[in-house]
């Protein structure tokens, strides 16, 4: 079973590394997108290492931004014009790691083919705190000055916004595991909706709902397990997870997942060590 795995980060080579070399596996190739406001330099080593390719078309990725989409889907491009018979990707950050050996991970998804592990919840009823990101008008892609006076006034005068194509949206984390059919899936619907890609590029953290929102109204539909395999803490409040130190060890063990984030080796590299540690054990 050929696994892709799909990292899209934006600092410390480090840790990137690191988790280059917990993923390294006889049937698994290694993508990297790297933010384009990030100096290559201090990473250029990482292209070396085997079976490791740097995504060539990188985008300027800004938090909340539509740019978080266009560099998945340049990352999805080149991995399928690679040619290569991955059965599933895997779309990581680089503050991510893995919870358990390499090996234990494809065995997985080798014991669950053709399933798509994402997380996902119906705006309508479920998350409804995410319906703005619908219904008004975001410019955050916009780098321009006065954006966000601008983006109120626009959503002052004009009507609230509808999702093209009578989609119903899902969504919540960004990070999944799927198919590459689904993948294809993916782009084929994207490039065949002119519409559907403006709407996005004027939506705040589209990242977080699009990819599970196409497959949610596609055919594809009964393949999707509500489950990304992430163990991701929210206890902290605020709009983005806990940074997991040794203090969450417990936890981390307990969880049953394939993956965590997010981590910091900078401020805690203890908690990394642990993982590894268990990751040879296994």
């Amino acid at each position: 079973m050929k696994l892709a795995h799909l990292i899209l980060a934006h600092s410390q080579p480090e840790q990137l590394e690191r988790l280059i070399m917990r993923l390294t596996h006889p049937d698994a190739d290694i993508y990297v997108h790297l933010d384009k406001k990030t100096d290559m330099a201090g990473f250029e080593h990482l292209a070396q290492l085997p079976n490791v390719f740097f995504i060539q078309n990188r985008v300027k990725v800004y938090w909340g931004s539509y740019n978080i989409v266009q560099a998945t889907l340049n990352g999805f491009e080149e991995i399928l014009r690679a040619g290569r018979p991955y059965q599933f990707v895997n779309l990581l950050s680089g503050q991510d790691y893995p919870l358990t050996s390499a090996e234990n991970i494809h065995s997985y998804l080798n014991a669950n083919p053709d399933k798509a592990f994402m997380n996902y919840l119906r705006f309508d009823p479920d998350w409804t705190e995410a319906l703005p990101r619908i219904h008004e008008y975001h410019f955050n892609n916009l780098q321009i000055k006065g954006r966000y006076t601008l983006q109120k006034l626009v959503n002052k005068i004009l009507p609230k916004r509808k999702l093209p194509n009578n989609l119903t949206p899902v969504g919540r984390s960004q990070w999944f595991t799927i198919p590459l059919h689904l993948v294809e899936y993916i782009l084929t619907y994207w490039n065949q909706n002119p519409k559907l890609q403006r709407f996005i590029k004027l939506t705040w953290a589209p990242d977080e709902f699009i990819f599970q929102t196409i497959l949610y109204n596609s055919v594809h539909k009964a393949q999707l397990v509500n489950d990304d395999l992430r163990y991701i803490d929210w206890s902290a409040g605020g709009v983005s997870p806990k940074t997991l130190t040794i203090d969450d060890a417990q936890a981390l063990l307990a969880s049953g997942k394939l993956f965590a984030r997010k981590f910091d080796q900078t401020k805690d590299s203890a908690v990394l060590d642990l993982l590894d540690k268990q990751a040879i054990a296994q």
